[in-house]
């Protein structure tokens, strides 16, 4: 099994395993391999290190006396570019998560969300479409939402 970097034109990056080097080719020129995040068929292999685990550091990281974290820069995309990848792995997994336990309201998602607050309807977490002011207009009311993007990739049929 090989386990590729990969980043797509919009630069996503996240990972791909192949059963060869030839597989990894062969779906790259039928265009199957495809960004998570946006659906992006043009996609290019990464340069990557093995990972080395080691164990655990035991030194805990430092704090300042007032409790917050330190703080960390970066001088070029490249030092980043695992911290960006483990975040849209965590959003990709925040987003399945949603899907799975919420019902699709389609373009009723307003009136449904309304029914809900107001005890019209059973309580149920809910997900669909609303415009930005529909959505301004269910937080004036106290009606909770939060407004989220479902990456081009998870709107299809899930595996």
């Amino acid at each position: 099994m090989k386990v590729f970097d990969l980043q797509c034109s919009a630069h996503h990056s996240f990972e791909g395993w192949f059963g060869s080097e030839a597989d990894f080719v062969d779906q790259l020129a039928r265009r199957l391999v495809q960004c998570p995040v946006c659906g992006d068929a043009q996609v290019e292999k990464m340069l990557s290190a093995p990972r080395l685990n080691l164990g655990r550091s035991q030194n805990p990281p430092p704090e300042s006396s007032d409790g917050a974290l330190p703080a960390v820069s970066a001088s070029s995309d490249v030092a980043l570019a695992p911290l960006q990848n483990e975040i849209t792995q965590s959003l990709l997994r925040m987003a399945k998560a949603l899907l799975e336990q919420t019902q699709d309201v389609g373009n009723r998602f307003a009136e449904e969300a309304r029914k809900i607050h107001y005890g019209e309807s059973e309580a149920r977490a809910i997900r669909g479409q609303a415009t930005p002011q529909q959505t301004r207009d269910l937080l004036e009311e106290g009606v909770q939402v939060m407004p989220f993007v479902l990456p081009e990739s998870l709107k299809g049929p899930m595996q």
